[in-house]
């Protein structure tokens, strides 16, 4: 075929592909009629993930040319769309525009609804709990730093739930005005030039390393000068009009666990995980106690966190658990461990990602 054949093919295509998402939006708005009238949340993340999980499969059984990760950022789109349609979805985050935690909400949610930049982890819940936003996005662990405690501490003293966990990868970038640009300056955060100090001496030789007060505020710098380049993520690039001029290599990447807080537990969604508090005595032997209780139900205890509590006399420790809050044998496990003076509050239940979320 001609050049100007195959265009014809291609405008063709796209009106039935545009055509198709119109007739799925009124399907769509269908569903949110129904949730509406039955007082359901309008995000399903285990629906969601069963929904990726399988467009995949199906492109890999028709043997498409489209990647896994185009196919889940393409039909992520399209439900970002459709969740705009049916209600202006707020999501609030931790920190300025184009910080990490905004783009891994992006990544996560798509670009059709309204985000919230919040300074402080308290405000994130503050704007939850008063339903100016129907969802947070927070750390909740570094694979470099370990737990974020904030996160923890809030969750705690909070009446939120974990409604559901994203995994991140974050490369770091390089961006600057111009990729022909001479760089005399790169500014980042500290920890993001400490880590990534080697590769830049590498890439960048005779560029002077600047601490800035955040990604945003490196790469607001850089959009005033054309020798400054800044750290930080894709997004915070787009944000600025800066061009990516180079990615971190993948040693120099690391991994986040960030959650998405709600008024409540994510659904059960047949593979989940549940995050408790447990208080108990202060003495030899009370976390075994508590691993034990578990392990004699067979239930998986993934992660322990221990945290100091105000009364000196009480251990705290934070317990991801696999299975969900209503499953009966982790509502029996709860049951026995109240049963010996051991106060137990669920911060929720949410699907076992499968998926790491990057850009």
């Amino acid at each position: 075929m001609s050049l100007e054949e195959v265009r014809k093919k291609i405008d063709s295509i796209d009106q039935q592909l545009l055509r198709l998402l119109n007739e799925r939006a009124e399907l769509v708005h269908a569903v949110g009629e129904i949730k509406r009238k039955d007082d359901l949340d309008i995000y399903v993340p285990g629906r969601e993930d069963q929904l990726l999980r399988k467009l995949a499969e199906l492109n890999r059984a028709q043997n498409g040319r489209l990647t896994e990760r185009a196919i889940r950022a393409i039909f992520r789109e399209i439900m970002s769309a459709a969740l705009a349609l049916e209600d202006s979805l707020k999501i609030a985050y931790l920190g300025p525009a184009g910080s990490w935690t905004h783009q891994a909400a992006v990544n996560k949610f798509g670009h059709c609804v309204e985000y919230l930049p919040e300074a402080s982890t308290e405000s994130v819940f503050g704007r939850v709990a008063s339903q100016d936003a129907d969802y947070g996005v927070l750390p909740i662990e570094h694979s470099t730093e370990g737990a974020v405690h904030h996160t923890l501490d809030h969750l705690a003293d909070s009446a939120l739930q974990i409604y559901a966990e994203i995994l991140w990868k974050a490369d770091v970038a390089v961006m600057a005005q111009s990729p022909t640009a001479a760089i005399s300056e790169i500014h980042g955060r500290a920890q993001m030039l400490a880590r990534c100090g080697p590769w830049l001496a590498q890439s960048f030789p005779g560029s002077k390393l600047v601490e800035a007060a955040s990604s945003n505020a490196a790469a607001a710098l850089a959009a005033q000068s054309a020798s400054i380049a800044a750290l930080g993520t894709p997004l915070s690039a787009e944000l600025h009009g800066l061009r990516v001029i180079a990615a971190s290599p993948r040693e120099y990447a690391t991994q986040t666990r960030l959650i998405i807080l709600g008024r409540r537990s994510g659904p059960p969604s047949g593979n989940d995980n549940t995050m408790l508090m447990i208080h108990s005595r202060d003495r030899v032997g009370a976390l075994m106690e508590v691993l034990q209780v578990f392990a004699t139900r067979n239930i998986n205890v993934r992660q322990i966190e221990n945290r100091p509590t105000p009364c000196g006399t009480q251990a705290r420790f934070f317990l991801e658990i696999s299975g969900h809050h209503a499953d009966a044998t982790i509502r029996q496990a709860v049951a026995a461990l109240e049963e010996h003076a051991v106060h137990v509050k669920t911060l929720g239940s949410y699907p076992a990602p499968g998926w790491v979320e990057e850009r």
